[in-house]
């Protein structure tokens, strides 16, 4: 769900790869958007023992080649079970959200230095730098109702510090499901909690948790897409809706964007390019969990009138904006959409629907205050109007540009096209106002 938007799609079965890797200019265009910020990769211990993983790690590889920083935390579930299986130990829990006992602390030590050499060994394999580290602080969990839980713990700090040098000098951790206590002793952490954990320390632009699941499934089906707010209110409400084998994740999903994290992707690890596809198309092939990135953008009243007025007077002395008057803007105000920062307006984006082609939407009169630009209000503006245009029934979205057309293409995925898609009386306007604008288009 690599676009971020926050429309429902109506649930999908299983999805397969839709581009390749070698597909330069599907993946270049998303490049500048994710370039220098940190994803946080988790991995179930299942797909580290799934046939897909080496493919996995070449994927990893190219987002590195690209300038996406990584970080890896990894599960160890089900080599937990084998090893329990194996050596006929029974273990408490092999997840390390129940009671730990000193037996399942051992071999959930021996499973996790297992695990970690694979990944050690399949990054080496594709020329990475990578270093298993001790940067996770824990402390027991302790007594939880009335329940020793033994050598369980929870995440104290996350040497963030450690961390990013790492990242700074080109090397990628590996973060094990193993804390460590005040003592410099073992401590069994779950790995969801850990990614979660990570990554808001780290700051991360996304958790992307790699699992042998479809993605989200809840009520028997997969959803492609679910904001924090109603995902929250399924935890809450209706916890037996989701799918047990996602619960844990979409509670640490819940609490990570909580904590700052705007996206968590839910993604099948053992599909081929998976990731990839993931991450650099439209559409993606698991579930995204996404921030409500938008409470500070609400529709334009008639007293925001003057203010917009105001606002965009200087973008249209640069010839950026088409000329309004304030009788114009009051007339057409059901268009406009404005940011809000403590009550104050600092950036502005309209949408037009128009009546001969109700798929076809325009946005326009995009400007952020100078103060304000270089924070992604502009986009955050630019996917909401596309994500109304959407609900309303667009299929595609146009924006016309004199000056900003760079960000429309190389920011938000638009393309060029001839003026003459736009609709009789549009084009009419177009040609009479002598602007010449790039003609840019979208498919939603």
């Amino acid at each position: 769900m690599s676009n971020g938007q926050g429309s429902d799609k109506p649930a999908q079965p299983a999805a397969t790869a839709t581009i390749k890797p070698t597909d330069l200019r599907g993946i270049l265009k998303y490049v500048p958007r994710f370039q220098d910020q940190i994803f946080v990769l988790a991995l179930d211990g299942s797909i580290v023992a799934d046939e897909n993983f080496s493919n996995l790690l070449v994927d990893i590889a190219v987002l590195r080649s690209l300038g996406i920083r990584v970080v890896l935390v990894h599960g160890i579930g089900q080599q937990l079970d084998e090893l329990s299986e194996l050596r006929n130990i029974p273990i408490t829990n092999s997840d390390g959200a129940g009671v730990t006992d000193a037996a399942t602390l051992d071999l959930a030590i021996r499973a996790s230095a297992r695990v970690s050499h694979l990944i050690l060994e399949g990054l080496t394999q594709n020329s990475l730098k990578c270093a298993i580290t001790n940067a996770v602080r824990a402390l027991p969990v302790g007594i939880l109702k009335g329940v020793d839980q033994q050598h369980t713990g929870k995440v104290d700090r996350v040497d963030k510090e450690f961390l990013l040098h790492l990242i700074g000098a080109d090397i990628l951790p590996i973060l094990q499901p193993i804390g460590y206590g005040p003592d410099g002793r073992s401590l069994r952490v779950n790995s969801d909690l850990l990614a979660a954990e990570v990554a808001e320390a780290l700051a991360a632009s996304k958790i992307i948790f790699l699992t042998p699941a479809a993605g989200l499934e809840i009520d028997g089906e997969i959803r492609r897409d679910i904001s924090v707010d109603a995902l929250r209110a399924l935890l809450k409400d209706a916890p037996a809706s989701l799918a047990d084998n996602v619960r844990s994740k979409a509670l640490h999903a819940v609490r990570a964007i909580e904590t700052g994290v705007p996206r968590v992707h839910l993604v099948d690890g053992r599909v081929f390019d998976g990731l990839l596809n993931e991450i650099f198309s439209n559409d993606g092939i698991g579930s995204l969990i996404y921030a409500n990135d938008y409470q500070q953008i609400r529709k334009a009243t008639k007293r925001d009138v003057r203010f917009l007025h105001q606002l965009t007077r200087s973008a249209v002395k640069r010839e950026e904006l088409i000329h309004r008057t304030q009788q114009a803007i009051e007339k057409n105000i059901d268009q406009f959409y404005v940011f809000e920062i403590d009550e104050n307006i600092i950036a502005c984006v309209t949408l037009y629907f128009y009546p001969d082609k109700p798929q076809l939407a325009e946005i326009g009169s995009l400007y952020v205050m100078p103060v304000f630009q270089g924070r992604g209000i502009g986009r955050k503006m630019v996917e909401f109007a596309s994500m109304m245009a959407k609900e309303r029934g667009a299929s595609t979205v146009v924006a016309l540009s004199t000056q900003s057309y760079a960000f429309f293409t190389s920011k938000l995925g638009y393309e060029e096209a001839d003026k003459s898609m736009l609709p009789e009386a549009r084009l009419k306007l177009y040609e009479e106002s002598g602007r010449n604008p790039k003609v840019l288009v979208k498919q939603l």
